[in-house]
């Protein structure tokens, strides 16, 4: 099943979004309230238009310059004046919160609808159905609803990037990731994340990249958590170098004597994987390097990873395909089944 995703992933590009209950206008500001794989669609919008207002709202209520019972809700922003209620009122009328729930059964984001509603803030919601959905044409609250087609909400992203893309109005965007539908082609990659996948055994992956493409790192993350069932983590440039790179300081030297322990055994487990971009700053691509050879002549093991394509779009997009396949072979490596999320359902069992 996790493969048949994969491999039809392009086809999601050519989901044609229609908002429900609509039109929505443009706003200044949007909140994506969503969790998991219901958020990682916005986050990839921040990378592919940084110049759009948009926060990313992974909790329960509503992020605090919104929400007046925090006090940092009521505290001055840079160029705002007026009263504290003029200025929560000015806020609350430039911004738009998209509810983005994969099931709509998602109860952060069902409780961050509903506050919003309360404090008059306009929402619009994404989903396949449940909850959400009811409450959007309950409340004739514009709404926009993907296709259920069975596949987890970590592989529904070209899906959820589109419903975003029409709901905000980025009518560009929206064309150039029509073109995803043909330009991308997942088997050619599958090699490449077999191979990728066999380095990992018995390795957990570390992904670094620039705060540009902080998005890729995590994605990257979640596909090797939940597919691939193992432990990863990610940092960014330049922020790493002024702090993790140094807990891996002793990866290349002597064991430690008598019964003291080891410092060095405790990086033997790493893989790390730079996802370089040619187009990032060119002090990072610096650093990118500097760093990678530091961590080999430690004995650390670093595989470069370029982001390759024909444009920020497909750039981004093969790269995460690329993730898929690491991550899909990893969980069969391990004999584990790629597609299901066991422990994530046997913990929504135990806080209902």
């Amino acid at each position: 099943m996790m493969r048949d995703a994969i491999l039809s992933f392009p086809k999601q590009f050519r989901f044609v979004p229609k908002v429900e209950n609509g039109p929505v206008k443009k706003y200044k500001k949007y909140i994506v309230a969503g969790m998991g794989g219901s958020h990682l669609a916005a986050d990839i919008l921040k990378t592919l238009k940084p110049e759009l207002d948009i926060i990313v709202h992974s909790d329960y209520g509503l992020p605090a310059f919104l929400d007046p019972s925090r006090p940092s809700a009521t505290l001055p922003s840079s160029g705002e004046g007026g009263s504290k209620e003029k200025r929560l009122e000015r806020r609350i009328s430039q911004t738009l919160l998209i509810a983005s729930s994969y099931s709509g059964n998602t109860e952060e984001t069902l409780d961050a609808f509903e506050q919003a509603r309360s404090k008059g803030i306009a929402v619009a919601a994404i989903a396949v159905g449940g909850k959400l959905l009811e409450l959007a044409k309950q409340y004739q609250t514009p709404y926009v609803q993907m296709p259920d087609t069975g596949i987890q909400p970590r592989s529904a992203l070209g899906f959820n990037l589109r419903a975003l893309l029409k709901i905000m109005k980025q009518g560009e965007l929206l064309r150039q990731s029509r073109e995803l539908a043909k330009s991308l082609q997942p088997k050619n990659i599958e090699e490449k994340g077999r191979a990728l996948a066999q380095k990992l055994k018995s390795r957990m992956p570390v992904i670094y990249a620039s705060q540009k493409n902080y998005s890729l790192a995590y994605n990257w993350k979640i596909k090797f958590n939940e597919t691939g069932k193992i432990p990863t983590f990610y940092n960014i440039f330049p922020e790493l170098n002024h702090n993790e790179m140094s807990g891996f300081s002793a990866a290349g030297g002597p064991a430690s004597g008598g019964d003291a322990p080891d410092p060095k055994s405790l990086s033997e487990k790493f893989y790390f994987l730079f996802l370089h971009d040619s187009s990032d700053h060119p002090q990072i691509q610096k650093r990118m390097d500097a760093t990678a050879k530091l961590y080999r002549e430690r004995g650390l093991p670093v595989e470069i990873l370029p982001i390759q394509g024909e444009n920020a779009m497909h750039k981004i997009f093969s790269s995460l395909v690329l993730a898929d396949w690491a991550a899909l072979y990893t969980a069969e490596g391990y004999g584990f089944e790629a597609e299901r999320v066991p422990m994530v359902e046997e913990f929504k069992k135990l806080i209902k």
